[in-house]
């Protein structure tokens, strides 16, 4: 008669030490080459400076998902540089806004800014109902473009936790399209409208998606248009802060309604203010009290800077050529539509305020 089988024993609720070092050696390889690319990237801006570390590190990753065969080895570390490496880097961003300089602005051209942001949000929602773009991806597009580009994207991801990362990376994609083409555009049809350089600079930080496009035209513009521009992209980055708590509320409420229907389990929600959120508005405040030296300041840029570069490449390999085949023209349709608003809304605030 054979002995009763032996119950197995309990899980032991304290990982082993093979375990432990299980997980970085899990993760280095994609942080490796995360962390080479943005590398890469930032040696480039040291050639090119107009060119931004954050769009060469997207671009890098999509020529890397598609011209060579990356291993599955790396989708661990690529996956906490897309998530937990981004929302270090946002918190960080926080140190590079002035709040003097915001200010300075005077109220009028304050209100221009809410305006392009709520404007643009509410537009470019409203648009991609109409054309049948996704909830998600509507929303990642209104962020991106009304706020700060591929940061933003990324931000609103971090807080929904989209589960189409085709979206998202359409988004980052388009991001990188349309605010190029704004480069350029921005300073000939300011000369063509005869704006002069101060608020051909205020259009473009109130029009142009990411931190670096608004630097590049904002060169081209002129001394005080590009100090104009830089100003007033960074007062639309700070208003990240109050969109991504209204986003994770909203979320909440949809989440409670759809578990309330038993149309998905009941689980954790979003807070209402991410912590990513509460730390960037406490870099904020730490900037405007003074008590960091400048050496600090520029080096937490540069961190800030490779973070986010590494998040973007690691965001960039999630991108496949033959994904837009499947996203179609509505998105870049989308896209298109958002830019025309908030070029519009700040052009039109900046004649009135500026």
């Amino acid at each position: 008669m054979s002995s009763p089988a032996r119950p197995s024993p309990a899980p032991n609720p304290v990982p082993s030490t093979a375990s432990r070092s299980a997980r970085p050696r899990a993760l280095a390889p994609g942080l490796a080459l995360a962390l080479a690319a943005a590398g890469v990237s930032l040696a480039l801006t040291l050639v090119l400076p107009t060119v931004s570390a954050l769009l060469v590190a997207i671009v890098l990753g999509v020529a890397c998902r598609n011209l060579l065969p990356l291993p599955a080895s790396l989708d661990p570390g690529l996956a906490l540089a897309a998530k937990r490496l981004l929302r270090i880097g946002i918190v960080l961003l926080g140190l590079q806004l002035v709040l003097g300089d915001i200010l300075a602005l005077g109220p009028g051209m304050i209100a221009v800014v809410v305006a392009i942001v709520a404007v643009g949000i509410l537009a470019t929602l409203g648009i991609g109902r109409a054309l049948g773009v996704s909830p998600t991806q509507r929303l990642l597009i209104a962020c991106g473009f009304s706020i700060c580009g591929a940061a933003a994207v990324a931000a609103v991801d971090g807080v929904i936790e989209t589960e189409d990362e085709e979206e998202v990376v359409t988004a980052l994609a388009l991001v990188v399209l349309f605010g190029t083409l704004m480069i350029p555009l921005i300073p000939l049809l300011g000369a063509a409208l005869g704006l002069g350089e101060l608020r051909t600079g205020l259009w473009a930080g109130g029009s142009i998606h990411e931190v670096a496009q608004v630097v590049a035209a904002g060169s081209a513009i002129g001394g005080a248009g590009l100090a104009a521009a830089v100003v007033v992209k960074l007062a639309r980055v700070l208003l990240l802060a109050p969109v991504l708590a209204v986003v994770s509320v909203q979320r909440r409420r949809a989440m409670r309604r759809e578990q309330a229907d038993g149309a998905v389990p009941t689980g954790r929600r979003p807070p209402i203010v991410p912590l990513f959120v509460v730390g960037f508005l406490a870099m904020v405040l730490v900037r405007w009290t003074g008590v960091l030296p400048p050496g600090v300041l520029a080096g937490a840029g540069v961190v800030q800077t490779v973070l986010l570069a590494m998040a973007m490449f690691a965001l960039g390999t999630g991108v496949r050529f033959s994904m837009f085949r499947r996203v179609g023209f509505r998105p870049v349709a989308l896209a298109g539509a958002s830019t025309l608003v908030v070029a519009g809304v700040a052009l039109g605030g900046v004649l009135v305020a500026g």
